[in-house]
């Protein structure tokens, strides 16, 4: 009877505990399923450009970004010295052949420590949140995903911001934890305790209006396909193509944003990967304006394609995989009501 009192009202049937598992089992299928998509990429850019050494690149398997360093033109945790693949498919069995199926994971322990965390606190707070909102507008309960899915992303972003700073020095320069909790120490007391939150801001541009169009864009989609193949619960099928389009649309329209956090953690690890103080402007509009005036205004939608082909299915896995588990555990905890009636009636 315990587990049926800890179900809260208006939580769909289930515990904010099962949701949090339910997230969890999503965000680990995403990164299993997408991480090999992008240690291939990277090393297909790497063959037709090598990155010389002291260069930055971003990586980003669907949940995180990973900015990696190269050192003398190898980075060995992403990408050894650039073999020769003939495309996509070539890489995956040349990659397998020579270095083993693990090579295709290079970079999946700082997603599991970190992203998986986060996406967990996002994706229960917006359920918790979207249910609170639902019953509050009333008559506006429409909107509350998009108020739901921004309040949820502050929430997360900024709970990790931390985290992310202390990831990048890690990644950007070799530090023992020692060295880096020395570093980080002293940065608070000469900045103060809100130096490290540095970056949420342009983190926050890109992901809370990507995040406030998904949830409502989805949400909307899986309305519409329920209704037009007559059911009352979503299918897999139903979650999965309502979380690729909106994931699709809401890349799309925050893609500039993701152009300007991408430039400044290159430069931010590049500088600090030479000991270098940060020289480089780093507010947002000055960015946007340098990216304008070296490559227009279609370099602010630059990876267009790319990261449209990575967020599609890295929402779709990660959502219908979410709404697959909470479904396993509505049935488990309706099961549960049910079981002792059954009992007292026979």
């Amino acid at each position: 009877m315990s587990g049926q009192r800890a179900v809260p009202p208006g939580s769909n049937g289930i515990t904010p505990v099962q949701q949090m598992v339910a997230s969890c089992s999503g965000a680990i299928l995403t990164s299993l399923f997408v991480t090999p998509l992008d240690v291939v990429k990277i090393r297909l850019q790497a063959q037709k450009n090598p990155f010389p050494k002291g260069k930055c690149f971003v990586y980003c398997n669907g949940l995180m970004d990973h900015i990696c360093v190269c050192e003398n033109g190898n980075s060995k945790a992403w990408y050894k010295t650039p073999g020769h693949f003939n495309g996509t498919v070539d890489a995956f069995v040349q990659i397998v052949r020579h270095e083993g199926i693990k090579a295709l994971w290079s970079g999946l322990p700082p997603t599991l420590v970190m992203a998986v965390p986060a996406t967990v606190i996002y994706f229960t707070c917006y359920d918790q949140l979207c249910a609170a909102l639902k019953v509050r507008m009333g008559e506006r309960a429409r909107e509350a995903p998009l108020l739901a899915g921004a309040i949820a992303r502050v929430g997360s972003a900024t709970v990790i911001s931390p985290l992310e700073l202390i990831r990048t020095k890690l990644q950007s320069q070799k530090q023992s934890y020692r060295e880096l909790m020395d570093c980080i120490r002293s940065a608070v007391e000469k900045e103060g305790r809100l130096s490290l939150w540095r970056g949420l801001g342009p983190t926050l541009l890109r992901d809370v209006p990507f995040s406030a169009m998904y949830w409502y864009n989805y949400e909307r989609s899986k309305s519409w396909l329920c209704e037009q193949y007559n059911t009352r619960e979503p299918t897999f099928a139903i979650t999965f193509i309502s979380g690729a389009v909106s994931g699709s649309i809401a890349s799309i329209v925050t893609l500039p944003f993701d152009v300007v956090k991408t430039r400044r953690q290159v430069e931010l690890g590049e500088l600090q990967a030479k000991n270098l103080s940060h020289q480089v402007s780093s507010s947002t509009l000055s960015v946007m304006r340098r990216i304008v005036a070296h490559n227009g205004f279609g370099g602010l939608f630059a990876g267009f394609l790319p990261r449209l082909i990575k967020v599609a299915p890295a929402c779709a896995i990660m959502i219908s995989s979410y709404e697959f588990g909470k479904a396993f555990f509505r049935k488990h905890n309706q099961e549960r009501v049910l079981r002792p009636l059954q009992t007292s009636n026979t």
